[in-house]
C-alpha cells in the first residue's frame, strides 16, 4: 500500500473522530440520546399510527360504497373525501387547540390555529418531553375524521351533500373537540376518573350519537318500511367492496388503538403497543365469529353484512381498554360486541330508524358496551364514573346534534326530494354515476 495514501487516510479518520469530540466538549449541555430517543420514537409512533388511521378513511368509503345501492355510490365517495378534507381544515383552524387547550376550566375553551414546530428545530428548542407538534396534531386529526365518517354511512342514500358537510364543519371543529377535551384534554371527566383508552366513547359513541340524531330527523329511506311496519331489505351494491372496507378498517385499527399508547420511548411502551395489537385483533375476530354463528342459528344462514359489522363491533368494544385485558378477555369483550350488533340492527328497524350501514349498532351500542367493560380489567375505573362519562357524551352530542340537524332542516333542508331519491343521489345531486356501464339498481 502507498504510504502517502495511508497517511492521508489516517489523518482524515483521526479528524473525523476528533471533530465530534471537540463539538461535544464545547456543548456539554446538548441533549443526549436518553432524552432525544423517546421524543424520536414517540413522534415516529404518531406518524405511523396516523398513517394507519388515515387509511381507515378508505375503509369507511369502501364499506359505505359497498352497502349502498349503485345509484348512490358516487355520493358516498364524494362525502367521504370531502368530510376528511373539511375535518382536516377545521381541526387545524380551531379543533386541536380546543381539544387540548392547556390550562382551562375543564369544560369549555375555544382554541386558535395550530402552529407547527419550526423547520429544522434544534433539540434544545423542542419539547423533548413528548413528541413533535406536527405528529401529535396529525394523529389526533385522523380520529376526528373517523367520527364524521360514522355519520356519513348511517345517513346515506337520502341526505343532501352541502347540509351534511355543514354539519361536519360544526362536528369536527367544535362539538367533538369540546367533548374530547373533557377526557383527553385534561378536563372534568379525566379528573373524575373516567377511562377511555382509545375512544370507544370519545370517538365512536360520539359519531353514533350524531348519526342517531340525524337518522331520526332525516327519516327512513323510501320503501324501507311498509305501511304495516314490515322491514323491506335493501341490499347493497357490492359486498366484495364492503368486505374490503372492513379489512382496511381492521388494519387501521392497529394504529387507532396502538398509537393511543402515546409513547414508544421504552421497552415497556413498545411491549404494550404489541400487546394492544394482539388484543385488538382478537376482539375483532371474536366479534366476527360470534355474528357468524348467531346469524346461522337465528336466520338459518350466515349474514355477511352482520359478520362484517360483528368484526367492527368487536374492534369498537375493545377500544376503550385494549391494553389491560388478556387475550381471553379481549375475546369475550369482542364477542359481546358481535352479539350486540346482531340484536340491535333489527331493534332499530322495529323503531323505524333507518341506518344504512349499521353504524349506530356498531359505534354507539358497542361503544357504550366497551366503555363499561373497562371496569373488568382496569382497577382504577368504576362503573359509576364510566356511566357518568357515557351519559355526558350522550347528552351533549345527541342534543347538540339534534338541534343542529333541526336548524339545517328548517333553514336549507337536509333531505333530497322523492324523485331525486328514487333516481339516486349520484345523478340528482352530482350528475355522474359510479358504474355508468351498468343499468341502475
Amino acid at each position: 500500500m502507498n504510504m502517502k495514501s495511508f497517511t492521508k487516510k489516517g489523518l482524515a479518520s483521526a479528524a473525523m473522530i476528533a471533530v465530534p469530540s471537540l463539538a461535544l466538549a464545547q456543548d456539554a449541555a446538548a441533549p443526549g440520546f436518553d432524552e432525544i430517543g423517546p421524543y424520536i420514537m414517540t413522534t415516529l409512533l404518531f406518524c405511523m399510527a396516523g398513517f394507519l388511521v388515515f387509511f381507515m378513511a378508505c375503509g369507511f368509503a369502501m364499506l359505505e360504497g359497498g352497502l349502498v345501492r349503485s345509484k348512490n355510490v358516487t355520493m358516498q365517495m364524494t362525502k367521504n373525501i370531502a368530510l376528511y378534507s373539511v375535518a382536516a381544515i377545521m381541526y387545524w383552524l380551531i379543533g386541536f387547540n380546543t381539544m387540548y387547550p392547556g390550562d382551562f376550566n375543564g369544560y369549555f375553551a375555544i382554541g386558535g390555529q395550530t402552529v407547527l414546530d419550526a423547520v429544522g428545530v434544534a433539540a434544545a428548542d423542542a419539547d423533548l418531553g413528548y413528541a413533535s407538534i406536527g405528529s401529535d396534531f396529525f394523529f389526533q386529526l385522523v380520529f376526528v375524521a373517523a367520527t364524521a365518517s360514522i355519520v356519513s354511512g348511517a345517513l346515506a342514500e337520502r341526505i343532501k351533500l352541502w347540509p351534511f358537510l355543514a354539519f361536519v364543519v360544526v362536528l369536527t371543529g367544535v362539538m367533538y373537540p369540546i367533548s374530547g377535551s373533557w377526557q383527553w384534554g385534561g378536563g372534568w371527566l379525566s379528573e373524575a376518573g373516567f377511562s377511555d383508552f382509545a375512544g370507544s366513547t370519545v370517538v365512536h359513541s360520539v359519531g353514533g350519537w350524531a348519526a342517531l340524531a340525524g337518522a331520526i330527523v332525516l327519516g327512513p329511506r323510501i320503501g324501507k318500511y311498509s305501511k304495516d311496519g314490515k322491514v323491506i331489505p335493501i341490499p347493497g351494491s357490492n359486498l366484495a367492496l364492503a368486505t374490503l372496507g372492513t379489512f382496511i378498517l381492521w388494519l387501521g385499527w392497529f394504529g387507532f388503538n396502538g398509537g393511543s399508547q402515546l409513547a414508544m420511548g421504552t421497552v415497556g411502551d413498545v411491549s404494550d403497543v404489541s400487546r394492544i395489537f394482539a388484543n385488538t385483533n382478537m376482539a375483532a375476530a371474536a366479534g366476527a365469529v360470534t355474528a357468524l354463528i348467531l346469524t346461522q342459528v337465528l336466520y338459518k344462514k350466515p349474514d355477511l353484512t352482520m359478520v362484517l359489522n360483528g368484526a367492527l363491533a368487536g374492534l369498537v368494544s375493545i377500544t376503550a381498554e385494549p391494553l389491560a385485558p388478556t387475550l381471553f378477555g379481549a375475546l369475550w369483550i369482542g364477542a359481546v360486541g358481535g352479539v350486540i350488533v346482531v340484536f340491535t340492527v333489527p331493534l332499530l328497524d322495529k323503531l323505524k330508524i333507518d341506518d344504512v350501514v349499521g353504524a349506530i349498532p356498531v359505534h354507539l351500542c358497542a361503544g357504550i358496551w366497551g366503555t363499561i367493560a373497562v371496569i373488568f380489567y382496569n382497577s382504577d375505573a368504576s362503573l359509576t364514573t364510566q356511566l357518568l362519562g357515557i351519559a355526558a357524551y350522550g347528552v351533549f352530542t345527541f342534543v347538540g346534534s339534534l338541534v343542529l340537524w333541526f336548524i339545517l332542516k328548517a333553514v336549507v333542508g337536509i333531505r333530497v326530494g322523492e324523485e331525486e331519491e328514487i333516481n339516486g343521489l349520484d345523478m340528482s345531486e352530482l350528475g355522474m354515476e359510479a358504474y355508468p356501464e351498468f343499468s341502475k339498481s
